[in-house]
């Protein structure tokens, strides 16, 4: 059993300052859980393509290592399009957590089906993909978009709340969803809105918000005792990393 408090800091992958705001992730915190923050110093100003979750990378891994090294027990990545998850589970033996992989197992437990609601609609492949890659391919029926960038959710936030509100409940009236997921951690914070705008119009399904849900999931593997598998996350092959040297795994370096 896991006797002390459990510290799970949440990565984000993004270079814009204020995005994430550290009081809201030291609200999801309680008694027995300390949730702290960092961000990438390189990198994009969000993530809402290929490229720029490509480009994220490198100052994610290193980020991750260095929070490792810090003594931190778990670590979330902070983008739904989980950048760099698996070379990050590579590189640390801590439990790494990619909110989308974590959303989708949790939708899939508490409902047949599931709906992602994300922010626009040229990201509907990444998810199709990674629905794919978690073997949950079937269990998604649909993602939808609100047709508002990353950085601009905030704009008006009440705005964002109906359009979120609209596109689930056509998710589960059309698509046949039973569960939904925000397809952005940008949106954190709305679910209990758009849950409220559901129950409106007669709809009972879990929202589930990726942050606070991959929060909860990593703080629970670690009083498990669990972290990612050895056999499926090997560390990488010890060799030079020109112009990467601060990203070598922590792993390499504790059997140097």
């Amino acid at each position: 059993m896991h006797d002390r408090s459990v510290h799970v800091r949440v990565v984000s992958p993004i270079t814009t300052r204020g995005f994430r705001r550290v009081e809201d992730l030291e609200a999801l915190g309680y008694p027995g859980l300390v949730v702290s923050g960092s961000q990438i110093d390189f990198g994009p100003g969000s993530i809402e393509s290929e490229f720029e979750t490509a480009v994220c990378a490198p100052d994610t891994i290193r980020k991750i290592v260095e929070a490792e090294r810090e003594g931190v027990d778990a670590v979330v990545i902070d983008c739904m399009a989980d950048p760099a998850l698996r070379a990050a589970r590579e590189a640390v033996r801590i439990p790494v957590v990619g909110p989308s992989q974590a959303a989708m197992h949790i939708a899939a437990m508490l409902g047949h089906r599931f709906s992602v609601i994300t922010v626009m609609r040229r990201l509907r492949a990444q998810f199709e993909n990674a629905a794919a890659v978690h073997g949950l391919a079937s269990r998604m029926t649909s993602v939808r978009h609100v047709d508002i960038p990353v950085l601009a959710l905030e704009d008006d936030l009440d705005a964002t709340k109906r359009l979120l509100v609209e596109q689930a409940r056509l998710a589960v009236e059309i698509d046949g969803a039973e569960a939904v997921i925000f397809g952005c951690t940008g949106l954190l914070g709305c679910a209990s809105a758009v849950r409220d705008g559901l129950l409106s119009h007669g709809i009972d399904i879990p929202v589930v918000d990726p942050i606070p849900n991959a929060v909860n999931v990593a703080a629970a593997l670690v009083r498990s005792g669990l972290t990612q598998s050895a056999l499926t996350y090997p560390p990488p092959p010890e060799k030079e990393l020109l112009g990467f040297e601060p990203l070598k795994a922590s792993r390499l370096l504790a059997a140097e």
